[in-house]
């Protein structure tokens, strides 16, 4: 039986390890598919495996390394990429019945780009459909399930991605978040998501190229995997119209320690209901920050459930404007929840959507007078540990009887202030053995700013011993 336990090297020591010769290429993508099948009969997190097809291209990179030619930074790297987003010469499906069979003939600009510096890929992950939910589920293949505990969720809608990394399948995945689809199966994984800033790595698989919510990022093992990731597919492109003119500097992601750096500190972004075991965890991190030499001040933010609410306004508008066409043939083989939130989009209309704006101007406002003087804003990343496979998002649905918000996620308020970054780091476990996210909120495009705090943080936390049991990775059955 492969061993399923999470391999500890990073991507840049794999590609090292492959370049010197200490290892082949042929060899890591053949652990890395060991791996997927042993994750995939447990946590169901794949659509496809790409056995043959992974091996060539290492047998190619072994190649090129015993010619001599110039490798590539991710030289022989595993890498899984979303069932969301197009591969070419593989069935892509978005979760969905209503796409049939599709083999996209040219994959994205993302995928091109990690190809390009040398990562090989090795299978498509699983999505709820048309990334609509928080949960990985769907009609087309069914639950995927969470590392540390099967009958809990690994969240959504990058569920695959996070639970392949988890697992100890590949360093690095593929996400996208437009509500928080990277940074909440992050949290509920264990393992590091990253949204970066709006248009840093380009957005080239929506019918639009003017959306304003939506970006790829990493689902990583360290910090270090996610700026390897961002290293490898962030910069400008003009197949996206919108993608920032901005080149991504790695070495400035790194930092001398936290003594001096200054934290605003939110445990409920002013409306959220947040679990005890969260609270501790968060809590517990800040001082961990504290004793490490920062200044975390506790602030209020004036944000009420509105924030929630206007953000699934928007995401409904986005389902129904994106795939509304596919109702008429498709509605009694897509998910209900989908179906509900196409529906509702339908009905709203131009002006109250327009008026979101005023909305996320005066967010932009109260974020921008919190973050003025300090380097980032801190908070949970989800306000619950992983919830049981069994429940969906309308579960999440409803105001507590104290009239906070019973919501399963604080990523969505930052898809509506997009241009600033945004990654969830595991800080901690609860008393049940479950992973719990700290969720670090930039300035406007400073993506190697909180790249390089999140790194400081990762490391105290671990030399505090709050996250040994993250690192050491999930018990396997």
């Amino acid at each position: 039986m492969p061993d399923t336990s999470p391999a500890p090297s990073s991507a840049r020591a794999i590609a090292a390890d492959i370049a010197a010769g200490r290892t082949s290429a042929r060899a890591v993508i053949a652990d890395a598919l060991a791996r997927a099948h042993a994750a995939q009969g447990r946590l169901n997190c794949f659509t496809l495996i790409l056995d043959d097809e992974a091996l060539t291209a290492a047998e190619a990179a072994d190649a090129a390394v015993a010619a001599g030619r110039p490798l590539a930074p991710l030289h022989g790297v595993p890498v899984a990429i979303k069932d969301l987003t197009p591969t070419r010469g593989h069935l892509t499906t978005l979760g969905s019945h209503s796409t049939g069979d599709w083999v996209p003939d040219r994959s994205a600009l993302v995928v091109r780009r990690l190809e390009a510096a040398g990562a090989i890929v090795i299978g498509k992950t699983t999505t709820p459909e048309f990334a609509h939910s928080g949960f990985t589920y769907s009609p087309r293949w069914g639950v995927t399930r969470n590392p540390w505990d099967p009958e809990r969720s690994p969240g959504g809608s990058s569920g695959g991605s996070g639970a392949a990394v988890a697992a100890g399948v590949v360093p690095f995945a593929e996400g996208t978040d437009m509500g928080g689809s990277v940074r909440i199966p992050a949290a509920f994984c264990g393992v590091v998501g990253f949204k970066p800033s709006l248009g840093r790595i380009p957005m080239t698989i929506l019918p639009s190229q003017f959306d304003d919510i939506s970006h790829f990022g990493p689902l990583a093992r360290s910090v270090d995997d996610a700026v390897a990731f961002m290293a490898a597919t962030a910069g400008p492109s003009d197949e996206d119209i919108s993608s920032l003119p901005l080149p991504f500097d790695a070495a400035a992601t790194g930092i001398d320690g936290l003594a001096g750096r200054r934290f605003a500190l939110s445990l409920d972004l002013g409306y959220y209901a947040v679990d005890p075991a969260v609270e501790a965890a968060i809590l517990a991190a800040a001082e961990t920050l504290r004793r490490a030499g920062a200044v975390v001040e506790e602030v209020r933010l004036p944000w009420t459930r509105a924030v929630s609410d206007r953000w699934l306004d928007l995401w409904c508008v986005f389902m129904a404007a994106f795939q509304g066409h596919r109702l008429a043939e498709y509605r009694d083989r897509m998910d209900p929840i989908l179906v509900g939130l196409i529906d509702r989009g339908l009905t709203l209309g131009a002006a109250e959507v327009k008026r979101i704006e005023i909305l996320r101007s005066g967010m932009w406002n109260d974020l921008a007078a919190v973050l003025a003087g300090r380097d980032a804003l801190l908070c949970p990343t989800c306000p619950v540990p992983p919830p049981p496979v069994t429940l969906t998002d309308d579960d999440f649905a409803a105001d507590r009887p104290d009239g906070r918000y019973g919501g399963m996620d604080m990523t969505g308020p930052f898809n509506l202030l997009s241009p600033c970054p945004a990654l969830s780091l595991p800080a901690g476990m609860t008393p049940q053995g479950l992973p719990v996210g700290l969720q670090i909120v930039g300035h406007r495009h400073a993506d190697e700013a909180v790249l390089g705090l999140a790194r400081a943080i990762e490391a105290a936390l671990l030399q505090a011993g709050l996250t040994e049991a993250v690192r050491r990775g999930p018990p396997v059955a």
